[in-house]
């Protein structure tokens, strides 16, 4: 497998000096955009053995006579085509594919890209621990954000890439697969069982999963949404208990955010403990710790929920705006408990305000830089960003605005000038000192009170 690197064909798109975001530089490609992948994976369980087949289809907006994809070189790739002919180079390092066309693509191209590749999938590491692939004692998940998608897959990783995906899973029939979208059919052949399922609505490589276990499979609902639970059996007493309000929680954010923008609603319970769970598209994950019965965990239902309209639907263009997401999903937690009877959002933000009061002020909510992007003061300091707009516009323009908000930008990338501008639409006073407050300086502003 020659270097495509000592191949000529133009400068390589794609190449982690091309900065596409200055919080994952190495992340990204340039030079086309995808519309699609199909992905045809058997996965062994005892050995943590995966084996791929990844079609990507594509359109080139620059002359390509190299580009790249992100995919982790602890799996092997042995064979490229790109539009039926096999490519004339192909490369891995530092976790990307590099490709050299046997015909190079002219702009406006589309391309279909098939990789081959096979190896024992592992976590990425970086400087936000171990994401992607990760085996399980029994089974396997993958948990991407941020820059994982790429330990399972060979993929375009960043999320303004949003693509519609097929995803085809083998694996040993005890087995119960899921992943993203909905389940087109399920086949038994020997002692090995193909699960395929449609993502058409388009998604983020970070939001796309596969979780694979010894579970059973339970409806929870049929109306407003289809939601189902996947987990072990001995769980289902602790799940009973602790995702009790699920339905009545949908109903809520349907109610305050809008339709719910996919066509059903998984929750995952692993037989393992994880530390936090995983947000995924249509989908979420949740360890067994958050399934004992206390029902502790409720704000993390509430939290994850959320994140399908601020995160899932509307996905951010750049990880600096990451508040968009974890502020909007936090403030999602105290709406829940407003809306259910539980606490008010005002004594919750009062109580979380006191608390960053007494932390450090070094933090910028609207451009954290990627060592803070997920620290937990994006999180509520985010959340009380909505609060303060709440008590400003009052709460019929505010909830209008979150409405419009899902609506005007459902499946697409955003970010905070999106929002500031949508906002202005919705107050009869300007919002920048607002903004200027919250968002683009280091020191806590006053408790939000309402006008």
């Amino acid at each position: 497998m020659p270097d495509s690197s000592s191949s000529g064909g133009g400068p390589l798109l794609g190449d982690p000096t091309d900065g596409i975001d200055p919080y994952l530089p190495k992340n990204g490609n340039l030079g086309y955009r995808v519309s699609r992948y199909d992905l045809e994976l058997e996965y062994k369980v005892a050995s943590n053995r995966l084996t791929g087949t990844a079609t990507i289809t594509a359109t080139a907006i620059n002359h390509l006579g190299r580009f790249s994809l992100d995919l982790a070189t602890s799996l092997s790739v042995s064979r490229v085509s790109v539009n039926g002919k096999r490519a004339s180079r192909y490369s891995q390092r530092s976790n990307k594919l590099s490709i050299t066309p046997a015909t190079p693509a002219p702009p406006g191209a589309s391309m279909t890209v098939v990789i081959k590749y096979s190896g024992s999938p592992k976590p990425i590491r970086g400087p936000w621990g171990e994401v992607g692939f990760e085996e399980l004692t029994e089974g396997a998940l993958c948990a991407n954000q941020p820059n994982g998608a790429a330990s399972w897959f060979p993929c375009d990783d960043h999320p303004s890439s949003k693509a519609s995906y097929r995803i085809a899973i083998t694996t040993e029939s005890p087995y119960h697969a899921i992943a993203n979208g909905t389940l087109q059919r399920k086949r038994n052949k020997a002692a090995m069982t193909t699960w395929v399922y449609e993502q058409v609505e388009p998604m983020a490589t970070y939001l796309a999963t596969i979780s694979i276990g010894p579970y059973v499979r339970k409806t929870l609902a049929t109306k407003p949404v289809k939601i189902h639970a996947v987990l072990p059996e001995r769980l289902r007493s602790g799940f009973e208990s602790d995702f009790a309000r699920q339905e009545q929680m949908m109903t809520a954010f349907c109610d305050m955010f809008g339709p719910y923008p996919f066509p059903g609603y998984t929750v995952v319970v692993t037989d393992d403990n994880l530390e936090i769970p995983i947000e995924a598209q249509g989908m979420s994950t949740f360890g067994a710790n958050h399934c004992d019965g206390n029902g502790g965990s409720e704000r993390l239902v509430a939290h994850e929920l959320a994140h399908q309209w601020f995160g899932n639907s509307l996905t951010l263009a750049r990880w600096q705006d990451i508040w968009l997401h974890e502020g909007f999903a936090c403030y999602s937690e105290w709406l829940w408990a407003e809306y259910a009877g539980d606490d008010t959002a005002d004594n919750l933000a009062r109580r979380h305000h006191r608390q960053l009061a007494t932390s450090r002020k070094d933090i910028v909510i609207g451009d954290p830089g990627p060592e803070k992007m997920f620290d937990d003061r994006v999180y509520k300091r985010g959340a009380l960003t909505l609060h303060a707009l709440r008590a400003t516009v009052g709460d019929d323009a505010f909830f209008a605005l979150l409405k419009e908000w899902t609506r005007e930008y459902r499946y697409s990338s955003v970010s905070t000038d999106d929002f500031t501008a949508l906002a202005a639409r919705h107050s009869d006073t300007p919002l920048t000192p607002l903004w200027q407050k919250w968002l683009r300086q280091k020191a806590l502003p006053a408790f939000p009170e309402q006008r």
